[in-house]
């Protein structure tokens, strides 16, 4: 059976002032899939996310949701079609609690009118119930339970990210764009973030794309990566392979990192 096309990036271009920061990028994620975006730091890859997630708008191509051209979309109408993300830094409400952060991934599902909300009945009341069934669910799913009540500025570093990731889940995303998603974590750290990135795979179902530079995680993990070089596509296939290919070692890896 093929594989479905959930997302796809067909010849992307995006430059700012005459600078070009990405140069016809072409790829697919498929449906379910975990896609790696690796590269040296400057080679595109948090652009690319920002173009897919409507806070840049390429300057040409298409990116394509399900065959709907998203490209030209802000930011609030591509989570509203189902595409979420994390960032590289913790962007949370630091004085918000975690449910209270988690909350704020619900924004978009809340529909009811200023009546209502001030009143808090009938629809109101039941979106209200719908999104805290649905946070409750996220915080056990990451095991952050004992951390529901405490004010995300008192968390260590790998928890806000993980906060920040719990957030992206509460808006039930058909595609999660992971930006640098360990990056500041410690190895225990980093194992937690891939047994629940393998969770979302397999239990949840939804496709990510993900931005990584430890290539132990992503040679692990990754179904298929993608190389960006310079804002060009460098390399793309299965993760033997490509953390293996002379290209990609001489751009990024360095002499004798290729995997054995």
């Amino acid at each position: 059976m093929a594989e479905m096309v959930h997302l796809r990036l067909d010849s992307v271009d995006f430059s700012v002032g005459g600078l070009q920061i990405l140069t016809d990028i072409s790829l697919n994620s498929y449906k379910g899939d975990l896609l790696a975006l690796i590269g040296p730091n400057g080679a595109g890859k948090t652009s690319l996310l920002n173009c897919v997630s409507g806070i840049y708008h390429p300057t040409g191509g298409r990116i394509l949701l399900d065959d709907k051209d998203v490209g030209g979309s802000r930011a609030h109408e591509v989570a509203e079609v189902g595409i979420a993300r994390t960032f590289q830094h913790n962007e949370l409400f630091q004085h918000m609690t975690v449910l209270e952060n988690l909350l704020v991934g619900r924004h978009l599902k809340i529909r009811s009118g200023t009546l209502s909300n001030g009143l808090f009945w009938g629809r109101t009341k039941r979106e209200e119930i719908e999104s805290r069934e649905v946070v409750e669910k996220v915080v056990e799913f990451l095991e952050l339970e004992k951390f529901r009540k405490t004010e995300a500025l008192s968390l260590a570093y790998g928890l806000q990210k993980m906060v920040g990731l719990g957030r992206a889940l509460a808006m039930e995303p058909q595609i999660l764009l992971l930006d640098e998603p360990s990056a500041g974590m410690n190895r225990q750290e980093k194992e937690d973030l891939a047994r629940f990135i393998l969770r979302i795979k397999y239990e949840m179902g939804i496709t990510m794309i993900w931005v990584e530079h430890d290539m132990q995680m992503v040679g692990d993990l990754a179904d298929r990566i993608v190389v960006l070089n310079f804002g060009h596509k460098l390399a793309e296939g299965d993760p033997e392979d490509v953390l293996n290919d002379p290209q990609v070692i001489d751009a990024y890896l360095g002499t004798g990192a290729a995997r054995q």
